[in-house]
Parts: structure tokens; C-alpha cells; sequence
């Protein structure tokens, strides 16, 4: 068990450096912030002097050597368009995109498995076919859609909900949250519902697939031969071995929400790091985008990280592979 975490947790910390690495490298053709930041009447001494300042001066080796110790001790420089550091701004911001994630998360999969299962008991029913022909919404229109879609209906139609912000929020010590007021919640529902429609039918399809599969092994027939309940059947011996496989697509689609949110956060306009990200692309602001792909790479390998080790704890096969080895 130690040695595959030790590999795991090397593995996720290599990842990283990659990323990061990628990022950094990418950045350098996006443009020159130096010119967002002067004006038009800039000298070339202005331009030495704040080049000098910002360490574009230095060379790229030295810059990430930089950016990498910085990052570590929780330091990602100054915003070049806010002229405030980038944790700060990150603090101020992720409150909106962890809560729209963990909303958007606990929709897909409580809603994914459960429909899923559903889907599979009763699948010659008419409800079953119903809902895997609307999933097809889910899987085949893209996110933007998806949301502009909900906006024009709940939004402009019906004026249930309102069609971008984040509505009003409690400041919880740095914690800012939109749970405790009613505008805050309502104006979370759209944004869930679109961030996490596409996992949820993709969740939904994969343990319905798996659920089938499952039922129609020898000791699930073996344990109806023996008269237990149809219940006990579908959801203890059936289900627990449904989700074996489902763990690891689910972790991934967790980190693609977290990920992808950005999207959502355009469409909405709310106030996420997602958003942040976009803003900071238009005005070249290099520590901003280059702290925003680092804390979403660490959230996304963590994820599959934690993934992992569940797996591992229940997937005896892993644990006999994992002796065997040794």
C-alpha cells in the first residue's frame, strides 16, 4: 500500500512540473503585457524599467526556476493588470468556482447514479427509454448552448431565475458564500445545471452499461436462485459492483468540472476564478493565467489521486497485483 502511494503521489508531483513547464512556455506567445501596462506615449526607457521590474529581463530557465519556488510557498506574483497578488485575487475568487463545482458535482452524481440505476432495473420501461432518449441533450449539445438555452427559458420566459451573477453572498471570515441567501441560491441553479449536465448523463450511461452487464453474471443469478429480495439483489450485490468502474470516470469528470468551469462562468458571468482567467488572456496578465493552471492541474491531479487510492482500497484484484509485484 505504501510503495503505490509513494508512486502515486511521484507521479502526480512529476504531472505538475509538466504542466507547469507547458504553461509557462505557452505564455510567452500570448503577447507582451509590457504593452497593455505603458501607454502610448511609453519611452523605451519606461519599457526597460518595468521589464526590468516585472524579471521578463531574465532568462526563461530562470523565470520558472522562479515562478516554481514562488508557487510552492504559496507566492504567484503581482497581477500586471490589477497591481494586487494573484493569491489574493484567488482567494477572493475560488469561493464562487469550489461551491458552483461542488453543486454542479453532487448533481451529476447523485442524479447520474441514480437515473443510471434506474435506467438498468426497468429498461425495457417507457420511463427508462424516455430518459435515455432526453440524455441525448446532455451529451450531444455543447455547454454554451446548454446554458444560453436555460437562460432564454428560466431567465427571459419564465423570469424564475436570474440569468447571471452570483447573486447575493455572506462573508463567512474570507469564505465568501452564496448558500445562506436566497438570491445566492437561486442564482446557482442554472450554472449547476449546465456545468454538470454533460457528467451527469455520461454518468448515468456508464453505470446503466455497467449495471447491465452485472445482472447478467452468474452470481447474481445465483442469488435470486437462492430467493433474496429483487431490492438486496440490485443493491448490494449488483450496484457496489457497478461503482468499481464508475469511480474512476466519475473522478475524472469531477476534475473536468472543476476544469471546464470556465465556460459556465462566461456564459453566466460569474464572478470565478473560470472568469478571472478569461479577463486575464485578454490583458496578457502571465501570473494570473499561470496561478490559474497550476491550481487547476493541482486540484485535477489530486482528484485522480484520491481516485486512485480509493480504487486501489476497493478493488481487491489491485491490492493481490500490488503483492505480487513485490
Amino acid at each position: 500500500m505504501l510503495t503505490f502511494v509513494i508512486r502515486r503521489v511521484f507521479q502526480s508531483a512529476l504531472v505538475l512540473l509538466v504542466v507547469g513547464l507547458v504553461a509557462f512556455s505557452m505564455f510567452r506567445f500570448v503577447g507582451d503585457p509590457i504593452e497593455n501596462m505603458l501607454g502610448q506615449e511609453r519611452t523605451d526607457a519606461d519599457i526597460a524599467r518595468l521589464r526590468t521590474d516585472l524579471g521578463l529581463d531574465q532568462p526563461f530557465p530562470v523565470q520558472y526556476m522562479k515562478f516554481l519556488k514562488n508557487a510552492v510557498e504559496g507566492d504567484f506574483g503581482t497581477s500586471y493588470r490589477q497591481g494586487r497578488p494573484v493569491a489574493d485575487i484567488l482567494v477572493e475568487r475560488a469561493p464562487a468556482t469550489l461551491e458552483l463545482a461542488a453543486v454542479s458535482a453532487f448533481f451529476a452524481i447523485g442524479l447520474g447514479i441514480g437515473l443510471g440505476v434506474f435506467t438498468a432495473i426497468r429498461k425495457d420501461g417507457f420511463m427508462a427509454n424516455m430518459i435515455m432518449s432526453v440524455s441525448l441533450i446532455g451529451v450531444s449539445l455543447p455547454t454554451f448552448l446548454i446554458g444560453i438555452l436555460l437562460i432564454y427559458l428560466f431567465a427571459v420566459e419564465l423570469k424564475w431565475l436570474p440569468s447571471f451573477g452570483r447573486g447575493e453572498v455572506v462573508q463567512l471570515g474570507w469564505w465568501s458564500t452564496g448558500f445562506l441567501t436566497s438570491s445566492g441560491l437561486k442564482a446557482l441553479i442554472l450554472p449547476a445545471i449546465t456545468l454538470g449536465l454533460y457528467q451527469m448523463t455520461l454518468i448515468m450511461r456508464l453505470v446503466r452499461s455497467e449495471m447491465l452487464e452485472v445482472l447478467r453474471q452468474d452470481y447474481v443469478r445465483f442469488a435470486r436462485a437462492r430467493g433474496l429480495r429483487e431490492r438486496t439483489v440490485n443493491f448490494r450485490h449488483a450496484l457496489k459492483n457497478t461503482l468499481v468502474p464508475v469511480i474512476t470516470v466519475t473522478g475524472l469528470q469531477l476534475g473536468s468540472i472543476i476544469a471546464f468551469a470556465i465556460i459556465t462562468e462566461s456564459v453566466f458571468q460569474w464572478p470565478g476564478v473560470g472568469l478571472l482567467f478569461i479577463n486575464a488572456i485578454q490583458f496578457v496578465d502571465i501570473p494570473v493565467m499561470a496561478a490559474y493552471l497550476m491550481l487547476i492541474s493541482v486540484m485535477f491531479v489530486g482528484i485522480n489521486l484520491i481516485v486512485d487510492l480509493l480504487y486501489f482500497a476497493i478493488d481487491p484484484r489491485l491490492r493481490i497485483d500490488q503483492k505480487g509485484a513485490n
